[in-house]
């Protein structure tokens, strides 16, 4: 089994599009890249943990490969946008690619250079590749948010969807 932990705005709307894949054991929404050890979500909101939210998954490599994952993250985010994605703006809504060792980050980086060289997008791609650091998670309220809060969920990634139709389908 391995890990991957990505950031790219609300860990609402980052589980469901991961947990559909085959291959793919948990997804859990969480907290990490900041300085207080076991934040909560008001701390994070507060924007003095240096926390964002992200999602912690863990898969079987023989059914989904780290670059299948990484293919399908460039295809949930604005990676133009380095200050939140979509209408959740803050430092703790920043995208980032966490990852675990130097493939994780040879992956990460080759990705990212072929979706700037790809034209899809005319502005940079600013997402940025850390080191994965103490995943925290989330409350029990924001796990699997997309399912046991459909018609919220509906409406707090309405905004997304709709970028995400426009440039990646």
């Amino acid at each position: 089994m391995q890990r991957a932990i990505f950031a790219g705005g609300c860990f609402w709307c980052m589980v469901q599009p991961f947990e559909e894949q085959k291959g793919i054991l948990s997804v859990r929404s969480g907290y990490t890249g900041g300085h207080v050890a076991n934040p909560t979500y008001e701390q994070v909101c507060s924007h003095t943990t240096g926390h964002t939210e992200a999602v912690e998954i863990i898969f079987d490599d023989s059914k989904i490969s780290y670059a299948d994952l990484v293919k399908l993250y460039w295809q949930q985010t604005d990676p133009t946008d380095a200050f939140g994605q979509f209408e959740d703006r803050g430092d703790n809504y920043r995208p980032v690619i966490f990852y675990f060792d130097e493939r994780q980050k040879e992956i990460a980086e080759k990705s990212k250079k072929a979706l700037q060289a790809s034209g899809r997008f005319d502005r940079p791609i600013v997402t940025s590749i850390e080191p994965a650091q103490p995943f925290y998670e989330a409350e029990d309220y924001h796990q699997a948010f997309y399912r046991k809060n459909p018609e919220r969920y509906a409406v707090s990634s309405k905004i997304r969807h709709q970028f995400l139709k426009e440039n990646w389908q």
